[in-house]
């Protein structure tokens, strides 16, 4: 029986399933680590933000392509004018909503409504144990309490939120007490995320903040193979396929529709610009990755013809470079994040920066690879 992966590739359509809507330009926090780097915008100011009669628009022709579920990010996606009339919406139309948030903004009212939407899912981002760790990476004095009460809030109304936690060396020892924290709070499932070198997070990367790539791998075994152990929570970490142990992808239900599931999502900015992803709100650096204008193009155009799109769905997995090309794990992760080594190289099939680091540090489990056979 094929693959969900195969019966998509040989059929005409692709059903959209997911859009990734990066509701406003700007976040009330200034990350370290942030890949995007929004404009920071301190509580009571405005930022641009996409329009709500727009946003109805395009979920209306989402549905007709198939559209399941939103996905509401930013900047932070909380600090748009409209959010609860946005969640309201979401809630009206049945579709199941998923939302990352800095949870600083999530009052007692907000997750409330969140609560009432089908399959609601909110991951929370918090990176030390403490406000010394906290607001070191994010930058606001203030922001730790905020977000435990955020957190909170979601738990009082029967939701149990994901928290991420994005490791550098500052915060790598409180790893432990974080699955405590978690716990305390009554979240649902912890996720360990990796610094990726675009924006501020290549500054991170440069100034040496970052781990090595073998902490990096030494970390993921802990996490999937260790830290289970300890905790009743569910880890994730968020590293390539090639790394995973294979109970831990058939354990988690994974299927070969890439690790952002690129098959069957697409991106709406907040000035109305469809994308890949938010990597196409960095402009000039990736114009390729931003096609069509949800206020002139209908999202069926878009989604159906849209040239890179076709490329990357004619294309993967078997146009992957390097290490990637080599992976067995190809048809499951894809690449790993297209849009990331797009940035970096202009090229979308370059291998992922991750597996190639590990490549030259002799690190690749070979055991992923796929046998060549000598001339």
């Amino acid at each position: 029986m094929k693959d969900d992966h195969e019966k998509a590739k040989g059929s005409k359509d692709y059903p959209l399933r997911t859009i990734y809507f990066y509701l406003t330009e700007g976040c009330n926090l200034c990350c370290r680590h942030c890949w995007i780097s929004p404009k920071y915008q301190p509580e009571g100011t405005t930022c641009p933000s996409l329009d709500f009669d727009l946003f109805r628009s395009i979920v209306r022709q989402g549905k007709s392509l198939g559209l399941q579920g939103v996905k509401l990010t930013g900047g932070e996606p909380f600090f748009h004018p409209d959010i609860h009339g946005l969640i309201e919406y979401i809630r009206g139309e049945e579709l199941g909503l998923d939302i990352n948030t800095n949870g600083t903004l999530c009052t007692p009212e907000l997750a409330r409504e969140i609560s009432k939407c089908k399959r609601a899912f909110v991951s929370v981002s918090l990176d030390g144990v403490n406000a010394e760790t906290h607001e070191y990476i994010r930058g606001v004095d203030g922001c730790f309490e905020a977000a435990l009460q955020g957190i909170r809030n979601l738990v009082q109304e029967g939701l149990r939120p994901q928290v991420i936690m994005t490791i550098i060396k500052r915060n790598k020892d409180q790893i432990e007490e974080m699955l405590r924290l978690a716990e305390s709070l009554g979240a649902g499932s912890v996720k360990f995320n990796i610094v990726q070198p675009i924006e501020r997070g290549r500054e991170l990367h440069e100034a040496g903040d970052t781990l090595e790539i073998g902490e990096l791998i030494e970390l993921g075994r802990r996490v999937e193979m260790e830290l289970p152990k300890k905790t009743p929570l569910p880890l994730f970490y968020a590293h390539p396929d090639a790394f995973r142990p294979l109970s831990r992808m058939l354990g988690n239900g994974r299927k070969s529709l890439g690790a952002c599931r690129i098959f069957e999502k697409i991106g709406v900015l907040p000035n109305g610009s469809y994308a890949l992803c938010s990597i196409g709100s960095l402009g000039e650096e990736v114009k390729e990755l931003t096609f069509g204008d949800s206020r002139k193009d209908s999202l069926e155009d878009v989604w159906k013809n849209t040239e890179v799109l076709k490329q990357i769905r004619e294309g993967l997995p078997k146009k992957l470079e390097g290490i990637c090309g080599d992976c067995l794990m190809k048809e499951v992760c894809m690449g790993g994040c297209l849009a990331q080594s797009y940035y970096q190289t202009k090229n979308l099939w370059s291998p992922f920066w991750y597996c190639e680091e590990a490549r030259k540090n002799g690190l690749f489990p070979k055991c992923r690879l796929r046998c060549t056979i000598p001339e």
